[in-house]
């Protein structure tokens, strides 16, 4: 069984996460009683099946305080039954939670009438640090949008039984600004465009016209040819450091063709070379 707990302050984009796994086919529970997770595992063990295979639970503020305490030892009896069990806690900046709340206008679970909102955020940091503190991932969504946070879930918690090194190659317009949290940028704007071809402008570089097109200028194919081994020796740099994952962004000026197109190019050629290998387009919400 696959046991992902799901954690975080409000705001922070737990329920966007949840909202991943069950798109990866995780059956998600939200805002589930500790006292009730033990129960929910003996009866997914009597009535085993694909429902209960991958389980992805949130657990939030909004559980009693002194069942949150209990957290360390409620993991810890999760794990001595053999359930392979990650815990992923979300996290962001006071002024950045304040802002979407103020975005959003939804109430924040502990404010009251006597706590206001930044004292109901404050509150909840002390409050959820049983849950922090043992946390596999801790991930900071400040300067995270919806679609880098999905990226974000994909890469950072990859699937159990997966180790080494994960590499998510993110494609982006620097139009629209340059990614967050990206450990290598390149910038391709400096490439032909096909935006300047009229049959090729309303397509992109994962379409195949799009492709046969880049590959037939020679100075993209050095481009790919240059930055690929630059990754080649310095990723094998970063997965001797033992990291866990490492976000490669690669720009162009509206982040339709140039950059989507080497960002599959990257993905196919370290296809095989490292556990979990992702291509996200930002631009195109994929």
């Amino acid at each position: 069984m696959r046991l992902v707990i799901v954690s975080g302050l409000s705001g922070a984009g737990k329920s966007v996460a949840l909202k991943q796994y069950e798109d990866r086919g995780y059956y998600c529970i939200d805002n589930i009683p500790l006292d009730l997770v033990q129960p929910l595992l003996s009866h997914a063990v009597d009535h085993p099946g694909p429902r209960y295979h991958r389980l992805a639970l949130g657990i939030d503020a909004r559980c009693d305080p002194r069942e949150i305490e209990r957290f360390p030892a409620v993991l810890e009896g999760l794990r001595g039954q053999a359930i392979d069990v990650r815990v992923l806690f979300l996290t962001a900046d006071d002024n950045v939670i304040l802002r979407r709340y103020n975005e959003t206008r939804r109430r924040h679970p502990l404010a009251t009438a006597e706590v206001s909102l930044l004292d109901a955020i404050r509150l909840e940091r002390k409050l959820l640090k049983p849950v922090a503190d043992l946390a596999d991932v801790p991930l900071d969504t400040t300067h995270l949008n919806l679609y880098d946070l999905r990226a974000a879930v994909d890469v950072h918690l990859p699937e159990p039984g997966i180790r080494g090194l994960s590499v998510l190659f993110l494609s982006f317009g620097f139009k629209n600004g340059g990614p967050e949290g990206a450990d290598f940028v390149f910038d391709a704007r400096l490439l032909p465009n096909p935006h300047w071809v009229p049959d090729l402008r309303a397509l992109t570089g994962r379409d195949a016209p799009v492709i046969d097109w880049f590959r037939s200028q020679r100075v993209v194919e050095s481009f790919f040819d240059d930055t690929r081994a630059y990754l080649d020796r310095w990723l094998t740099a970063v997965e001797a450091q033992d990291r866990a994952y490492v976000t490669v962004a690669i720009g162009c000026t509206g982040g339709q063709h140039r950059s989507v197109y080497l960002v599959e190019r990257m993905k196919q050629a370290f296809e095989g070379r490292f556990p979990q290998i992702v291509a996200r387009h930002r631009e195109l919400g994929t």
